[in-house]
């Protein structure tokens, strides 16, 4: 199968250019480098070295014995989305290629504008170029959880059965987004959703949970084959921040009382989801919503995880908590469903603590790059839109 990956330079999009190539399927990229801007832009930087990409295609050549084409432009511009559609011809794209952060989305106006304007522009460049050049392309557009919120309810995949005034319908089922990068996710949903029914496109949204992890087993021992793993306030997922803390003697930073459940899978996992996703695509006419994830913590819970295996490794590392920068529940119901990937096959294999003491292990050799940017584990960045340091609560 032709795949194009949208954000290929990316955490997931990296890995997943191996993942699908190792199985046979002819990959290309498309990207921008939004994201080593971004991070750069917060004065930080990946804890496991990334090499440029002309090192990378180059790695990526020699340890899979084929090209990965690649294209360099921002998807906001409809020519080079037309560009690329037309000369690689895919049957699936998978869209990786927005900005991934609640906390960025948050810092100001220029910022929250940004995001909005990048993640929906992408999208509908995506969907018309699909409808104009190739319109048998399946759309796997990566979403997530997060556009839910945390309702008193349980979360089912997309849509809804509701009956009101005697009446029965599906509806989708009502978003509760907690901040500008969420929403814009939650537009996109709709516009995809749309774009299904009106031209009769095919889609897969992808609710995705949070997602940790170094490494997949494709990537071998080549170190230009490793994925980034940032750990700075905006860009640095909660497990892969705590890791990163621990290696390093830093206490383990919980917002608020830690009580906030979401859903999580390992890296490995989430590649192995999006394959399904791609090689299983839906019927003409249809968009589909998968919630992808394999466990439910607390943040607190997760810290303890990391904790102890760092313990058990010989490390001394405290939890502590801190004022939360974010405007969110601290207890709530969480019970969401995620049956459609299972029955595609899905079957979650990477245990939550071998994966994170594989982390601790691969992060130790990189300690020195994240203590020289220590001062970035403390977020100033508030969903008031103030700029001041959190205080720690204990």
């Amino acid at each position: 199968m032709k795949i194009l990956i949208a954000g290929v330079d990316g955490y997931l999009g990296w890995s997943l250019a191996q993942y699908l190539t190792a199985r046979g399927h002819e990959v290309a990229g498309a990207d921008i480098f939004f994201r080593r801007q971004w991070v750069e832009e917060l004065n930080s930087w990946s804890a496991v070295p990334i090499a440029p990409i002309e090192e990378r295609l180059q790695a990526f050549k020699e340890h899979f014995g084929t090209k990965l084409h690649f294209w360099q432009g921002d998807l906001r511009d409809y020519a080079f989305v037309e560009q690329i559609l037309r000369e690689f011809q895919p049957e699936a794209i998978v869209h990786l290629g927005e900005c991934p952060s609640a906390p960025y989305s948050m810092i100001d106006v220029s910022h929250a504008v940004f995001v909005q304007t990048n993640n929906i522009t992408t999208t509908f460049n995506l969907l018309f170029g699909i409808r104009d050049i190739c319109p048998q392309t399946h759309l796997v557009k990566l979403g997530t959880m997060g556009e839910y919120g945390t309702p008193n309810t349980d979360i089912p995949e997309g849509f809804f059965e509701i009956e009101y005034n005697g009446r029965l319908d599906r509806f989708p089922f009502p978003r509760q987004a907690g901040s500008w990068y969420h929403w814009s996710k939650v537009h996109g949903s709709n516009n995809i959703m749309f774009a299904c029914k009106i031209w009769n496109l095919r889609a897969t949204d992808i609710m995705q949970g949070v997602v940790f992890g170094t490494r997949i087993d494709e990537m071998g021992d080549d170190q230009r084959l490793l994925t980034r793993l940032d750990f700075d306030q905006a860009f640095g997922t909660v497990i892969n921040r705590f890791c990163c803390q621990a290696v390093i003697g830093h206490p383990l930073t919980v917002y608020g009382q830690g009580s906030q459940k979401r859903g999580f899978l390992t890296l490995k996992d989430s590649m192995h989801c999006l394959t399904l996703a791609v090689e299983n695509p839906p019927d003409v006419g249809e968009y589909r919503v998968f919630n992808q994830f394999a466990n439910v913590f607390s943040i607190t819970e997760l810290a303890l995880k990391v904790q102890r295996i760092a313990q058990n490794l010989g490390w001394d590392v405290k939890v502590c908590h801190l004022e939360n920068p974010r405007h969110e529940l601290n207890e709530h119901y969480y019970n969401p469903t995620h049956q459609h990937l299972l029955d595609l096959g899905y079957c979650p294999t990477h245990d939550v603590e071998a994966e994170i003491s594989i982390m601790l292990q691969d992060l130790w050799k990189y300690r020195d790059r994240i203590r020289a940017n220590k001062e970035i584990l403390i977020p100033e960045f508030r969903w008031n839109g103030t700029k001041k340091k959190v205080k720690f609560l204990d």
